[in-house]
């Protein structure tokens, strides 16, 4: 994914959403946990942010789309490698991963029918409602 130490390469989400460079911001930090020297010493650890509120890379429709699932910034941290370079190639995947599954709408519920036994016992209810207020009634003179 990247060609170097220090180049970055723009994140190809799909065909029509590509974020460039200039958008993402990186911050390598000390990785916790074991590791002794290393760990203490080395800035292992990637935290990739991306800002699609500003962004220049999305549509209109692909910004709404977005910001509704992922929020007005999107922010991966990774320090599952040893190596900062592997840990940068894996935040970029999973800030594409992330992206191109919020690009995905979400797909429109279809409504169940009304099964033919629940509306019987709706409408039996109601019958028994209304005999219920019916028996309530001061009886007439005729009855």
């Amino acid at each position: 994914m990247r060609n170097s130490y220090t180049e970055r390469v723009p994140l190809q989400v799909n065909s029509s959403l590509t974020i460039p460079d200039a958008e993402l911001v990186e911050r390598f930090t000390k990785s916790g946990g074991p590791g002794g020297q290393h760990a203490n010493k080395a800035n292992t650890r990637v935290e990739l942010v991306w800002n699609i509120a500003d962004s220049v890379a999305v549509d209109g429709y692909q910004r709404s789309l977005l910001i509704s699932v992922l929020g007005a910034v999107v922010r991966v941290v990774v320090d599952d490698e040893r190596s900062q370079a592997r840990n940068r190639d894996i935040a970029g995947e999973r800030l594409v991963g992330r992206v191109r599954a919020a690009l995905v709408p979400p797909k429109r519920r279809v409504p169940t029918r009304k099964t033919r036994g629940s509306n019987r016992r709706r409408l039996e209810a109601k019958r028994q409602s209304g005999q219920t207020k019916r028996l309530r009634r001061k009886p007439s003179r005729d009855e």
